[in-house]
């Protein structure tokens, strides 16, 4: 597996995200604990979670990352070398809603609790989930920094950030900014200004829904005729071909594609393998949705 860098870290160029495998139609547990194996058994290095990441009820809080956390002590092999990122800040109340709790003593305790259901000392990662606009940004990250100095995390980030806001946490955490967790894929392209600004600065940036979210990996192809037409001249999936867009966006990006079946992660790791012309990208970075 090709390694692509966050802080200090080498990962796999392709991570894993968790989401799909605890929020509504996840699959038993069975099945999430040999995708997360099946994606370790082939090189991934790299696995994204959040406490949020659970059905809306009081008594799933962390939901994945227990079920994350299992799945690491259960593998066979070696976990040394495995990074997991969680996040903190977002909530989910009820279903269907969603909200924001940026206040530096709530993310301290959220990260708190979620290095215990993790099983560690110190968090790997620990990323800003969503800015909340009760809270000055500045304060928010400001907790972040503290829990670095504290050895509360080892790694700080932040998600769903501007250019602005990137800056901000940048100079906040003295330069210690080690990822951004945005949206990013061929159907959602406005994070293109933070994924430069991350290239400029150096700071890994990590596509969420690099395929188009759940509801819409699966008809990429079809939407986009483009990484439909490349992907048949090289034999591979549409979705591959994404993945591989991505990372030649630069050497920063780590795609967090998310998996709830074996066949999904594997595939998607194949991408780090797939080189495209000058041309293809440029057919890529113009492509359109189909017309419907």
């Amino acid at each position: 597996m090709k390694q692509r860098v966050i802080g200090d870290v080498s990962v796999s160029a392709i991570g894993l995200g968790g989401m799909p495998m605890s929020i509504e139609g996840r699959p038993d547990e069975r099945q999430s604990i040999a995708t997360i194996h099946a994606a370790l058994e082939n090189g991934v290095t790299l696995i994204d979670t959040a406490d949020a990441y659970h059905l809306a009820a009081h008594d799933e809080v962390g939901h994945n990352e227990e079920l994350i956390a299992r799945a690491v002590r259960e593998f066979h092999g070696d976990t040394e070398s495995i990074l997991i990122a969680t996040k903190g800040g977002h909530l989910r109340p009820e279903a269907g809603a969603w909200a924001q709790n940026g206040h530096p003593e709530y993310l301290k305790q959220a990260a708190k609790a979620s290095a215990k259901r993790l099983g560690v000392e110190a968090i790997g990662l620990y990323q800003f989930h969503r800015p909340d606009p009760a809270v000055p940004y500045a304060e928010s990250v400001g907790a972040l920094g503290e829990m670095l100095d504290e050895g509360v995390i080892r790694m700080a980030g932040i998600s769903n950030a501007d250019p602005d806001q990137i800056r901000t946490a940048n100079e906040v955490l003295d330069g210690r900014l080690a990822s951004v967790q945005n949206q990013f894929s061929p159907k959602f392209r406005s994070s293109e200004p933070e994924l430069e600004l991350c290239d400029e600065l150096g700071i890994a940036f990590l596509p969420w829904s690099p395929l188009g979210g759940i509801a819409n990996a699966a008809d990429l192809g079809t939407a986009y005729e483009d990484f439909a037409y490349i992907a048949r001249d090289r034999g591979v999936t549409p979705q591959v071909i994404a993945l591989a867009w991505e990372l030649q966006k630069s050497d920063v990006v780590v795609p967090i594609p998310g998996a709830s079946r074996p066949q999904s992660i594997l595939n998607s790791l194949t991408a780090p393998t797939v080189k495209l012309r000058p041309e293809d990208v440029a057919r890529l970075d113009a492509s359109q949705p189909a017309a419907v």
